[in-house]
């Protein structure tokens, strides 16, 4: 028990804890429109970010949520040129991304560049300026969602019909993927820009198999990422594991164990 009393492993708990909870806000909105993928797009365009930072001596983790909130804006474009095509968006943003950040890398070979530390988390690195900073962006998730929680569930039920009812549906398509971009601008230092998907897309698959109504399955949501994400970081502190891997495949032994337990309980049912 004594890695809780490290300093570092208390802020990986904390801002673990804080990815956990606003992560599943914003991905059952991204889930439930089926654009699961723009995580991933987002945090490639991140880590270009970050690659930047690296070579300008300035803050990665800054440059790269400033990169992910400009692939958030262009991916609206994009998605508004190819309204019958909205994934073709994610599937350029994502190309872009990756060549960038390549590119990138390449150019700083000569620098001290920590590139697995942002592909893989390394949350045991974080500061008290990356502390503060994933609490701001949970804080702005939070009001956004409260603000908003209504309109968003109309938007992510029928866009059209959100229009016709005179929603700014345009202001809150960028600004949804806006918050997307802030989480996983932030997250990627701590499950790594491979994985931050997962926290986004693995807890809303799980509550979406046992909850009911949309604020419910909200809630499940949030106690499935927040679960996970302290068993995981926990596990990786006795163990001296991967925190992010950890995290990421305790979340999916968790959604194989409620489809199973659903699937047994489906069979009783029947069988009474």
């Amino acid at each position: 028990m004594d890695i809780f009393y490290l300093d570092i492993f208390q802020r990986a708990l904390l801002g673990g804890l804080l990815i956990g909870l606003m992560a599943p806000l914003v991905g059952q909105f991204i889930v439930l429109r089926r654009l699961s993928l723009l995580g991933d797009t987002l945090a490639h365009t991140s880590v270009a970010g970050v690659a930047l930072g690296f070579l300008a001596g300035l803050y990665p983790l800054g440059f790269g949520l400033a990169f992910a909130v400009l692939a958030a804006l262009a991916i609206e474009v994009l998605r508004r040129q190819f309204r019958s095509y909205a994934e073709l968006s994610i599937a350029v943003m994502t190309a872009g991304g990756m060549a960038l950040a390549s590119v990138l890398f390449t150019l700083g070979r000569g620098f001290n560049m920590n590139v697995n530390e942002y592909l893989f988390g390394s949350i045991l690195t974080l500061s008290r300026r990356d502390l503060w900073l994933v609490a701001g962006v949970t804080l702005a998730v939070l009001l956004f969602v409260a603000l908003f929680r209504k309109e968003l569930f109309l938007l992510t039920l029928d866009e059209d019909a959100a229009r016709v009812a005179g929603l700014p549906t345009r202001a809150l398509n960028v600004a949804l993927s806006v918050m997307a971009a802030l989480v996983v601008s932030v997250a990627i230092k701590i499950v790594g820009a491979l994985l931050v998907s997962a926290l986004m897309t693995i807890p809303v698959a799980a509550s979406l198999s046992v909850g009911r109504g949309f604020r419910r399955t909200m809630a499940v949501a949030v106690l499935y990422s927040e679960g996970g994400v302290l068993t995981g970081l926990v596990l990786s502190g006795f163990w001296n594991l991967a925190p992010g891997g950890t995290v990421v495949l305790t979340l999916i032994v968790m959604l194989m164990a409620t489809l199973l337990a659903k699937k047994l309980h489906g069979r009783f049912l029947a069988n009474r």
